[in-house]
């Protein structure tokens, strides 16, 4: 299965003897991918204005937040404001989201 094609420019410190080209590209994605997430949780959940900054609660809001992120996908969610607002208002979805419904 094919995509439409992305350029990305990366500079490293790796030589062509060091690593593969497929390496290097799955590394990058991969990194993408990461900071596509932290972008979602910073705009949407507003983390870094959170006053939550060690221990358990800041890993416990991480996980959270990725558990929200991971339940709007396979929904068809794709502007992650969307479903909070969507649950905000209707905690019955949410629920039933969840397999907890009244």
């Amino acid at each position: 299965m094919t995509g439409p094609t992305t350029t990305v420019y990366a500079i490293t410190s790796l030589n062509a003897q060091d690593v593969r080209p497929a390496e290097l590209a799955r590394h990058i994605r991969g990194h993408r991918r990461l900071e596509a997430l932290h972008h979602i949780r910073g705009v949407t959940w507003a983390e870094e204005a959170s006053r939550v900054r060690t221990g358990q609660a800041l890993r416990a809001m991480a996980a959270l937040s990725n558990a929200a992120i991971a339940l709007h996908h396979p929904m068809g969610w794709t502007n992650h404001a969307e479903p909070c607002d969507h649950y905000r208002t209707r905690p019955d979805h949410a629920l039933q989201l969840l397999g907890l419904a009244m």
